[in-house]
């Protein structure tokens, strides 16, 4: 089976929707999909992920299923440099490096500051929402692996966002959140794609094969939203903080 994991278009977070460029992206994204297999479609209930989704849905005269756990990954933390309440994956670098459990796919969710939030129960709703969707097509978890109950080529796609994604990604492929949360950038309407591997009859594993691609806005001379990445250098107007 083959998972594509899509973020949102440029958001307005404000309002819980897209921005004109978001719009853009997502009728590109439309565009690159039309004519790509996909057999499910599952969305996260929030407005710029439903938004985004549509224009795929309508091309391709689709339905899709709002999964709760979709969501954006809602556990606040307090921040231990300010004290302030803060989304776990936004930590400074010199801050989160200094603690070798974040680099851990078991301990990660164990500093301070990750147990001053809701975390590690929020992490295990997203692993439960995947590996049930992930066993409805014909795979089950078990340990590490997942076993070929039923082994297929369906295509399925969650339109979703960063922060979920990532808690998705360290939970297939065995990989800190963390990691993945303050080195990996996928920007507005990327695709990211794994698929299942079984070299062995019965046992399966995923490979991701693509991470964050925006070849479909490259292609149309769109280049991809600044969101999710700071400053390319400090003596810059970029994104700080």
């Amino acid at each position: 089976m083959k998972i594509l994991i899509i973020r949102h278009g440029d958001p307005d977070y404000e309002h819980d929707s897209l921005t004109e460029k978001g719009k853009r992206e997502a009728e590109l994204l439309a565009k690159r999909l039309i004519n790509e297999k996909i057999d499910y479609y599952y969305l996260s209930p929030l407005g710029r992920a439903q938004a985004t989704a549509e224009y795929t849905l309508k091309a391709k005269n689709a339905h899709g299923e709002t999964c709760p756990w979709l969501r954006e990954f809602h556990a606040p933390v307090i921040d231990e440099l300010t004290g302030e309440e803060r989304i776990p994956w936004d930590q400074l670098p010199a801050v989160w490096t200094a603690h070798e459990e974040y680099y851990s796919s078991e301990l990660w969710h164990t500093t301070p500051t990750m147990k001053s939030g809701n975390v590690i129960a929020e992490a295990e709703r997203v692993y439960k929402g995947i590996d049930e969707i992930i066993e409805r097509h014909g795979y089950r978890r078990e340990g590490n692996i997942y076993r070929a109950v039923s082994p297929n080529r369906d295509v399925i796609a969650l339109f979703c966002h960063f922060g979920v994604e990532c808690v998705m990604l360290g939970h297939l492929l065995g990989i800190s959140p963390v990691v993945l949360w303050q080195g990996f950038c996928a920007a507005p309407t990327s695709v990211t794609v794994l698929t299942t591997e079984e070299r062995r009859e019965g046992i399966a594993c995923f490979r991701m094969n693509a991470f964050g691609d925006t070849g479909h806005l490259y292609a149309e001379g769109e280049p991809p939203a600044f969101a999710a990445r700071f400053c390319e250098i400090y003596d810059s107007d970029e994104r700080h903080d």
